[in-house]
């Protein structure tokens, strides 16, 4: 048989030899059978042999046969039942099967065994002649089918050397134009179809792939019939670079742009084009050979890549900084305090104080914010019920709306529960009402409503599983496509120098992200905006929300004398300013300006010091080996920690009975927590 190995090293581009001959499987319990299969096969393919139907489907498993001869009559399986469990594998559901016989001649044996997937019948004792023909009809087609495959994977291959050498182009159409029926088929299925158009504008194309179709809308004929066509679907504000491309190809010899297409059902899909120079083999002339891809999926996924890196990167500087500023604000905090206390101040004076510290309450609380952007404030979530939140969200929002704004909400009992921190959903919802009104200075209507929704599978921004997306709606002016992927970063707004901070929409993005959900945005310029809060379904019921209790900070009241502190901090204003307070409030206070040297004074006098009160983050040492160093000695020893990082998960391996106290903080909180450590401790 003639086999296409043989144009091997002929012309560059020469598909490459078979990697192996074709296999074939013999099935007979009778060893001198299969050693006269194997010898009257021999030239036609590779004989496998298995004594037995068992043994045939381990062979199956392990790899591929053009061929199967199986015999009818074996113990254990016989032919009928090995043949139907080959059928069932999807791998092999497709061998041809001829069935060996010596008995079964009649015709309902044989209708049972074309039934069972047999393709064909020999009858033993078999004539070599026709049983080695039949088999090699089968094991010529097997690497027909093999060889098809084979061109497919180098189709590429070959369409860049046709490309690149201009006096092989003759020779590859010859061999794209033998084998263009199976390429078609391939082509129409991958995203991708190639073509070739003028050099010249208005660049008509002279011949497109019928792939096209499945890309654009578009038959081939319609590309090729109209020559400003292409040009003309082109985004215009992507004209300009596709033509200058184009041009451009006569002088480099090749081209590549991306641009924004509009299809037949009128939307725009992204697609690369690339190509190069070459001369038409009819008329002489140059023209550009290319291809054209659909990369449209391939640059959203990309494009939301990009976003969530920024996001995490600037949410990562964010959190960085507000923990930096957390330790300059609760020292200013500390010190307005000592000045207050320590000072005879006249009502000016007082006045002065009481702005600066609102001041500093009002940075406290931009900081929050900048953290609930990064992801790394502290949540208490629990099972809430959204119907729970309408008198609370009316009497929230109902007195800034003013009477041009109608406030709606739509949410009933139907919907599921949300396993999320609540005082931070009723900011994350009122920040988005209060968006929604300021996107309608002339009046419209903000609705709020929620749904149950199940995500199937996992996407770029959310993990599989149930959840409730609360839906706030507005008739405002509508976000620009060019703006949705920058509203949830911090700092960025549309509205003028004084009127907003930038961090309304990039907060409710950290409290979602942060809860295990997602911000969603749709807008359409002229008539409105969608937020859509994906949020985690409760897997509890809540229980009935009572009247939140008033929180009071008490003075020191534990038993005894006030304990003496060793106080551990690396910043030296905070820890003075701290020491300071501690030491007008009784304490004796002794300082560390760090772990290593609090490691030291330890050590040195562990019986000096009651109670530890020490920063988190230090250089070298940190708050946490502080403790754990000291409860080596003592293993009672009270503490507490101070930190300005919001994210508890950085403070790793922290001890339950240690209270966590975050900067800035209030004089009495601190004397609380050391109250509570100390008893906690006995």
């Amino acid at each position: 048989m003639q086999r296409i190995e043989k144009t091997k090293g002929k012309r560059p581009g020469a598909l490459p030899k078979a990697p192996e001959r074709a296999r074939i499987l013999a099935v007979d319990d009778d060893d001198r059978n299969l050693l006269a299969i194997r010898e009257v096969l021999d030239g036609v393919g590779e004989v496998a042999c298995a004594p037995s139907g068992e043994e045939a489907l381990r062979l199956l498993l392990k790899e591929d046969f053009a061929v199967i001869l199986l015999d009818v009559l074996m113990p254990g399986l016989d032919g009928y039942e090995t043949a139907s469990l080959v059928r069932k594998r999807e791998q092999s559901k497709r061998t041809p099967i001829i069935f060996l016989t010596a008995i079964n001649k009649e015709e309902a044996h044989m209708l049972r065994g074309y039934d069972a997937g047999a393709v064909d019948y020999v009858f033993k004792p078999f004539d070599p002649v026709m049983l080695r023909s039949k088999v090699a009809v089968f094991v010529e087609l097997h690497e027909k089918t093999l060889e098809i495959q084979r061109k497919a994977t180098l189709e590429q291959r070959l369409l860049e050397q046709a490309l690149q050498a201009q006096d092989e182009k003759l020779k590859t159409e010859r061999i794209l134009r033998a084998s263009e029926q199976r390429q078609e088929t391939i082509l129409r299925s991958l995203p991708v179809c190639f073509h070739a158009r003028s050099a010249e504008p208005p660049f008509g194309a002279r011949f497109v792939t019928a792939g096209v179709e499945r890309l654009t809308g578009f038959p081939a004929e319609r590309m090729t019939s109209e020559p400003g066509f292409g040009l003309s679907r082109v985004h215009p504000d992507d004209l300009p670079n596709v033509r200058a491309a184009l041009l451009g190809a006569k002088t480099t010899g090749a081209y590549n742009c991306e641009f924004r297409w509009q299809c037949a059902d009128g939307k725009y899909r992204t697609f690369l084009d690339q190509g190069v120079i070459s001369s038409d083999p009819v008329e002489g002339a140059n023209e550009i050979i290319g291809t054209l891809l659909d990369v449209t999926e391939r640059r959203e996924l990309e494009d939301k890549l990009l976003q969530a890196q920024r996001i995490d990167a600037i949410g990562k500087l964010t959190g960085g900084l507000a923990h930096d500023f957390n330790n300059l604000l609760a020292a200013v905090l500390s010190g307005l305090g000592l000045l207050e206390r320590n000072s005879t101040l006249d009502q000016q004076a007082l006045k002065v104080l009481d702005l600066t510290r609102r001041s500093a309450r009002q940075g406290a609380e931009l900081v929050n914010r900048m953290l609930a952007f990064s992801r790394r404030q502290n949540l208490k979530p629990e099972g809430v019920r959204l119907t729970a939140l309408e008198e609370t969200m009316n009497g929230l929002v109902a007195p800034v709306l003013g009477g041009l704004v109608r406030f709606e909400w739509h949410i009933d009992d139907s919907v599921w529960p949300i396993h999320v921190d609540v005082g931070q959903l009723e900011l994350a919802l009122m920040n988005l009402v209060f968006n929604a009104r300021d996107a309608m200075p002339s009046g419209g209507t903000i609705a709020i409503r929620a749904a149950n929704n199940t995500a199937n599978q996992n996407s770029y921004d959310l993990r599989q599983g149930d959840y409730v997306v609360i839906s706030v709606t507005d008739t405002g002016s509508g976000i620009p496509a060019d703006l949705l992927t920058k509203v949830i970063e911090p700092f960025f707004t549309t509205k003028p120098v004084g009127k907003g901070t930038g961090l309304g929409l990039s907060t409710v993005y950290g409290f979602a992200k942060q809860s295990g959900g997602a911000l969603r945005i749709d807008s359409v310029v002229g008539r409105g905006t969608t937020m859509r809060l994906w949020l985690p379904r409760s897997l509890t019921e809540p229980e009935l929300r009572g009247e939140r209790e008033q929180i009071i900070h008490p003075q020191y009241n534990g038993n005894g004398a006030q304990p003496s502190i060793l106080l551990v901090d690396d910043s030296e204003a905070l820890r003075e300013l701290t020491a300071a307070s501690l030491r007008q409030s009784g304490f004796d206070v002794t300082c560390a300006a760090g772990g290593a040297e609090a490691l030291a004074a330890i050590e040195k006098s562990p019986d000096d010091f009651d109670v530890i009160v020490t920063d988190f983050a230090m250089p070298l040492v940190s708050g946490v080996e502080v403790i754990r160093f000291a409860r080596s000695l003592k293993a009672d020893w009270p503490a507490v920690i101070i930190t300005g990082y919001a994210d508890t998960r950085a403070i790793g391996a922290l001890p339950s009975d240690v209270p966590l106290l975050g900067k800035p903080f209030k004089d009495n909180e601190l004397i609380e927590s050391i109250r509570l450590a100390k008893q906690s401790r006995g």
